[in-house]
């Protein structure tokens, strides 16, 4: 334990303390162990060396108490959320992986075979190795306030590896246990709601938040007393779980392609869980874990869950936050999807009033439509009140004068993509709003700079990039023309956290960050297919890498007159490195919206009329060469853009990828990746990142 502890030097370590409770109804006391690390809600409760030697100890003290029943909860608004992961990047010692892997499973066991009965009262976030620590109990009930419920770790290429693959799928059944462990990790670390924890049977009963110790102490002496016996799901062991493990092996190779050894190790124990007792299912859980707690997949990992747990916190180059300026109203110019989904994110998130305009009636009709429609699905899932969405609803608006934007403090157009257009947007506003009043652009890559320089006010005009679809994708581009001011700035920067957005500042440079890379990616792509690579040769090309979508499909899902747009202004920009593809522009013409088509079975095929138009060459290129063309290009793009001061540091490149584009959290970023494969030397004759900067991020 020692060694572990030295591994951890920076643990904060959650103490676990036992106190003797007096319950009506029970003739024993109850000893109920509380998880806290002295920090408030803002610091979660984790397990390291330390904290899991601190509950042993408190273990001892509740079994030689001899109470009626034990109980485990955690500090206000935390249960627990897992192991600590601050020294596990610099773990090298496979014993010591080992100590890690097989402490956790002895401790928590400890209440899994305890012959008095054990309670887990989930008072809030439990994720990780903190609903492990649940799912170890006997018993278990949950409050009803949003509390965070999840096993990330497959999410970072890891397996839950302290019990989680060997009790759930026990407990809820293997089709749940897929759905909870693996397919919500691969869907963008998915939490579970209160209400399916307890439909899935993760508890056994959901008290009020107000009174829920004492409900739940209620409740624990009535199941001692045998009053109540928490139902059991009935477990299918036969075609059952050969079913879900299939569905899980699926998941897996859709979502990582082969990329995430974690992912694997996953459906691995969820399979031996059918047979296995618990000595040879933790056994296999400590033999994997011990295994990947070397592997770089684990620290590439890590890095994504620094960048996205505190770079993003702390954007770079953000101004003084005490700059920012209130904003009590928004108007959006424009009312079509992008724009209406706007519309809905910011009433939602600032809670004020929203004018939708467009060049008719029936178009804002339609806009504003489409936002209360989108209020009443929210209500529909009880994730707004009705007298929330009646509210919510009420604050929206549309308006054919933009006159109705005199009083707003913040206007975002979304018109068409075109700067004679935007520009145009921007002066009609200009005679309407007040000089302080900012004026925000969605373009995806046209110049910020270009756009306010006919504006007697172009310091306040920023750029705030959003990634579709706007409620699900949490990046926020916001872009620094070359006259905005700090105040304009700090105002996007205090905008874009009240919507929940993470926020990365951008030079004012063709196409930004995000879609400039793409592009270039895409570019290669398409290029190969035109010299006479087939289609599905160059498309799965990346598959190796374990991206969430192939080349050709992401662009059907862009649009391809999107990805032509974008890819002519960085074509104009530069001409040296992004071409444009003549039989993209014919795929474009022809009204075609993918390359392409599937049957019934989910069988992708070219389609015919597309094969028909295209033109190809005649020097097909395998896939392995397709891969190291495209990684290259992106190699080399990044330098450029790093040279150029498109953003701070790699790292935020990497956290626009994995926020914007979906750069999967295992592969660790664009750059630690083109660094471990080398590619980065070979291109540019120096890494990305310092040794060590790939683990812990700034």
């Amino acid at each position: 334990m020692e060694q572990a502890k030295a591994a951890f030097p920076d643990e904060v370590v959650t103490r676990a303390i036992t106190r003797l409770i007096t319950v009506p109804g029970l003739a024993g006391k109850v000893a109920l162990i509380t998880l806290d690390n002295g920090h408030d809600h803002t610091r979660p409760s984790t397990f390291g060396p330390q904290g899991l030697a601190s509950l042993n100890a408190a273990l001892d003290a509740a079994f030689a108490a001899e109470p009626a029943a034990i109980a485990v909860t955690g500090k206000p608004f935390v249960f627990a959320v897992g192991a600590d992961l601050s020294g596990i990047e610099a773990i090298s010692d496979p014993g010591l992986a080992r100590e890690i892997a097989e402490t956790g499973h002895t401790v928590f066991r400890r209440l899994t075979d305890s012959t008095i009965p054990t309670f887990a009262f989930v008072n809030g976030a439990a994720m990780g190795g903190g609903l492990e620590l649940a799912l170890a109990c006997h018993y278990r009930t949950l409050s009803e306030n949003p509390a965070a419920i999840a096993f990330p770790e497959v999410f970072l290429g890891l397996f839950p590896g302290w019990g989680g693959t060997q009790l759930l799928p026990n407990l809820i059944g293997p089709d749940a246990a897929v759905t909870v462990i693996v397919e919500n990790a691969l869907n963008q670390n998915k939490m579970l709601s209160v209400a399916k924890a307890a439909e899935f049977g993760i508890v056994d009963a959901v008290f009020p938040s107000a009174d829920y110790l004492e409900q739940s102490l209620a409740w624990l002496a009535k199941v001692v007393r045998g009053e109540v016996t928490p139902a059991r799901h009935e477990i299918d062991r036969g075609a059952g779980w050969d079913a879900a493990i299939a569905r899980a092996r699926s998941i897996v190779d859709g979502k990582t392609r082969g990329a995430s050894p974690g992912a694997a190790r996953a459906v691995e124990l969820l399979e031996l869980a059918r047979t296995a007792d618990l000595d040879t299912g933790y056994a296999a859980e400590t033999d994997a874990l011990a295994e990947l707690l070397l592997d770089d997949t684990l620290r590439a990992g890590l890095y994504s869950f620094n960048l996205v747990n505190k770079r993003a916190k702390r954007p770079a180059g953000a101004p003084d936050k005490s700059l920012a300026r209130p904003v009590t109203k928004v108007g959006v110019v424009g009312a079509g999807l992008m724009a209406s989904q706007l519309a809905l994110l910011f009433v939602r998130r600032l809670n004020v009033p929203v004018v939708l305009t467009d060049v008719d009636s029936e178009r804002i009709d339609r806009g504003v439509s489409y936002v209360h429609g989108e209020i009443d699905k929210l209500v529909a899932r009880k994730r707004v009140s009705p007298d929330g969405a009646n509210r919510l609803k009420a604050l929206v608006t549309g308006s054919l004068d933009k006159a109705a934007f005199a009083d707003a403090d913040f206007v975002i157009e979304a018109v068409f993509e075109e700067m004679g257009v935007k520009q145009q947007v921007f002066a009609e506003l200009e005679q309407h709003v007040s000089p302080e009043a900012i004026l925000a652009t969605n373009t995806s890559s046209l110049s910020v700079s270009e756009m306010a320089s006919k504006l007697a006010h172009p310091e306040r005009v920023v750029g705030f990039h959003f990634f579709n679809p706007v409620a699900v994708l949490p990046l926020l581009e916001i872009v620094r023309g070359t006259q905005t001011d700090e105040a304009s700035l700090a105002t996007a920067f205090a905008v874009g956290k009240q919507l929940k957005k993470s926020c990365v500042l951008v030079k004012d440079a063709p196409a930004f960050v995000v879609n400039r890379l793409l592009l270039r990616f895409l570019g290669e792509v398409l290029n190969a297919v035109d010299e006479g690579t087939p289609f599905d040769v160059a498309d799965r090309a990346l598959d190796p890498l374990g991206l969430p979508m192939s080349p050709l499909t992401l662009m059907q899902l862009v649009g391809p007159a999107i990805a032509l747009h974008v890819g002519e202004t960085l074509n104009a920009a530069f001409p040296d490195r992004f071409g444009v593809s003549e039989n993209l522009r014919r795929l474009v013409q022809s009204g075609k919206t993918a390359v392409w088509q599937w049957d019934s079975a989910g069988t992708a095929t070219v389609d015919p009329e597309v094969a028909e138009l295209w033109q190809q060459g005649e020097k097909p290129a395998t896939g392995e060469q397709v891969r190291e063309r495209a990684l290259a290009a992106i190699a080399e793009e990044i330098r450029i853009m790093l040279d150029e001061g498109v953003v701070a540091e790699a790292q935020d490149i990497d956290l626009c990828l994995i926020l914007g584009a979906g750069w999967p959290f295992w592969l660790g970023g664009i750059t630690p990746y083109l660094d471990r494969a080398g590619v980065s030397e070979r291109v540019n004759g120096k890494p990305f990142l310092a040794p060590g900067l790939a683990s812990v991020p700034a």
